[in-house]
């Protein structure tokens, strides 16, 4: 599947990059899973119908139907990678990511309401919210 991703991701994911580059804490960890989940969205076939264990619906979104990506069990680490497939189809958009682990539960407290201004400013963006 196609991928393109927001202004957010793509400012997190450049400072992700950087701290990787010099070396600091785990970000090359960090980065290293976020390439797998950006992986997975790429093998995906058609956008999702069910959830699996990498790939879940985010219950807290209120207007846009938006799912999770997470990964296997790593003390400290729990990057969740949040997307939406537009019901136009492909490309899958990457909102935002985060570690979970720093923030908590909080993070999905506040995904629903994030995740609808970033579609909202990526379709302005890409004028797809032109009816």
């Amino acid at each position: 599947m196609e991928i393109d991703w927001s202004r957010s991701f793509d400012a997190w994911l450049d400072e992700l990059e950087q701290r990787a580059a010099r070396g600091l804490g785990r970000a090359q960890e960090q980065l290293d899973l976020v390439t797998s989940q950006l992986e997975y969205l790429q093998d995906l076939k058609e956008v999702p119908t069910e959830e699996t264990p990498t790939l879940k619906r985010v219950r807290q979104s209120r207007r846009h139907e938006v799912w999770r990506l997470s990964h296997p069990y790593r003390e400290d680490i729990a990057i969740r990678l949040i997307v939406w497939f537009p019901p136009e189809a492909p490309p899958v958009i990457v909102l935002f990511a985060n570690n979970k682990a720093i923030m908590g539960d909080i993070f999905y407290d506040s995904v629903g309401s994030r995740a609808d201004q970033v579609i909202s400013a990526f379709l302005k963006a890409t004028d797809g919210g032109r009816g």
